[in-house]
C-alpha cells in the first residue's frame, strides 16, 4: 500500500491539497491554480525564475517565488536578476540561489547562458519577456520553458500561456497578477494573490540600528522619505516633500530621507527647503529594506523603494504621476494609499511628457492630499 507521501508524489492535485493544509488555506480561501498541471510535477527538482530589469520588478516577482516554494517546498527555486538589483533579495526566505547577470555584451550573456544550461533546470519561467530574458530562458535547455504567447519571441518557449487577462478573467491586471498567471497556468495555486515579501539581512539590520543610534533616533518614531524617481514624470517636487517633512515634524515624527548616490543633490535640496530636522543616510539595498521595516511610515514617489517598503509591511503613501496605477501600485501587506492627479493622458510611457511642457500629472498633485493620506494612515 502506498504511503501518503507516495500518493502526493504521484498526484499533482493531492500536492495542492497538501500545501493548502500546510499553509492553512482551506475552504473558499484556499489558493487554486488557474489551469490543470501541464506536466507531472513529481519529478521536478530545480526551477528557475527569470526576472530582469529594476528593483520594483524584482520585488514584484516575490509573490511568484512564494507561490513556487509553497507548492514545491522541497524543490530548488532560483532566480536570475541583474547584478545591481540582486542585493534586494539578500536573505530572502523563498529563494535558494540568486543568479546575476552583469551589464555587458554578448560574451557576458553567453557565459551566463552556459552556467544556466549546466545547472540542468527542469522548469524555467520567463517573467520578463524581453529579448535577453527570452534568449537565456531558451539557452537553459530546460524540459519546460514557460512564457506568454504574446512575447516577441514566444516561440522559443515550449509552453506558451494565453493572456493573463484571459486567465484571471479581468479587464486589468497588476504586474504581480500577470506574473502569477504564468505559474497558475501550469497548475500552481495562485488565486490567493500572495503579497510581496523581502528578507532582512541581520548585518543590514545591525548597520541600520547603528545609524539610527548615531542620529539619536534609536527607539524614536521616524518616517522614511524617498524624494527621487527614475523619470521627471514620476518625481514630485522636492519642495512638496519639504512640506510633508514639516507636517510629520508637527506630529513628533522625524523624517529620514534616502536617495541613490547620484541623487544626493535632491537630499541637499530637501534639507535647504525645510526648517525642521531631516536625517539623511547613505544605505545599500539590504539596508533600505531594514530601514523601511523600522519606519512608522513611508512617503515617496512611485519607485523601487516604494515597493521595498510595501514588501516589509510599512504603511505607505505613494505619489503617482505617469505610471499605470492599476499595474504598478505597491502590492502592500500593510495599509497604503496612492495619491495622483487624474488626467486624460494618464497613464503614458513616462519617459517624457508628450502633452505639456512639464509633466503636469505629477506636478499638479497638491501637498494637502498627500498629508491627508498620511493623516489617515497615522490615525
Amino acid at each position: 500500500m502506498n504511503s501518503l507521501r507516495d500518493i502526493v508524489e504521484l498526484s499533482p492535485q493531492l500536492r495542492v491539497i497538501e500545501t493548502q493544509a500546510m499553509y492553512g488555506l482551506q475552504g473558499q480561501d484556499a489558493a487554486q491554480p488557474l489551469a490543470p498541471p501541464r506536466w507531472d510535477w513529481s519529478d521536478v527538482r530545480k526551477v528557475l525564475v527569470v526576472r530582469l530589469r529594476s528593483i520594483g520588478d524584482t520585488v514584484l516577482a516575490t509573490p511568484s517565488l512564494f507561490a513556487l516554494k509553497r507548492f514545491l517546498p522541497n524543490t530548488q527555486v532560483d532566480i536570475l536578476v541583474e547584478d545591481w538589483v540582486a542585493p534586494v533579495l539578500d536573505n530572502h526566505p523563498h529563494v535558494d540561489n540568486v543568479i546575476t547577470l552583469e551589464r555587458g555584451g554578448f560574451m557576458t550573456r553567453a557565459r551566463v547562458a552556459r552556467e544556466l544550461r549546466a545547472a540542468n533546470y527542469d522548469v524555467v519561467y520567463n517573467l520578463h519577456g524581453g529579448t535577453t530574458a527570452t534568449f537565456l530562458t531558451r539557452a537553459t535547455g530546460a524540459r519546460h520553458r514557460v512564457g506568454f504567447k504574446s512575447y516577441q519571441y514566444g516561440q522559443l518557449h515550449n509552453h506558451q500561456a494565453p493572456s493573463p487577462l484571459l486567465l484571471w478573467q479581468q479587464k486589468k491586471t497588476h504586474s504581480v497578477e500577470q506574473q502569477l498567471a504564468l505559474l497558475g497556468w501550469t497548475g500552481i495555486p495562485v488565486t490567493d494573490r500572495p503579497r510581496t515579501t523581502l528578507g532582512i539581512s541581520p548585518k543590514a539590520a545591525e548597520t541600520v540600528e547603528r545609524l539610527l543610534d548615531e542620529a539619536e533616533l534609536s527607539g524614536q518614531k521616524f518616517a522614511l522619505i524617498h524624494p527621487a524617481a527614475a523619470f521627471a514624470t514620476k518625481q514630485w517636487a522636492v519642495e512638496n516633500f519639504a512640506r510633508v517633512v514639516e507636517f510629520l515634524a508637527e506630529r513628533g515624527i522625524t523624517s529620514v530621507a534616502i536617495a541613490a548616490p547620484n541623487e544626493q543633490a535632491l537630499l541637499e535640496q530637501l534639507r535647504s527647503e525645510t526648517s525642521v530636522k531631516v536625517v539623511t543616510f547613505a544605505v545599500s539595498l539590504p539596508e533600505v529594506t531594514a530601514l523601511a521595516a523600522r519606519s512608522q511610515l513611508f512617503a515617496g514617489n512611485d519607485s523601487g523603494i516604494a515597493h521595498i517598503a510595501a514588501a516589509v509591511g510599512t504603511p505607505s503613501v505613494v505619489v503617482f504621476g505617469s505610471s499605470n496605477i492599476a499595474h504598478w501600485r505597491p502590492w502592500n501587506s500593510g495599509p497604503a494609499e496612492v495619491v495622483f492627479e487624474e488626467m486624460p493622458c494618464q497613464p503614458c510611457h513616462g519617459y517624457f511628457c508628450e502633452q505639456f511642457a512639464q509633466p503636469e500629472c505629477i506636478l499638479r498633485v497638491p501637498v494637502v492630499r498627500v498629508t491627508a493620506a498620511i493623516e489617515r494612515l497615522l490615525s
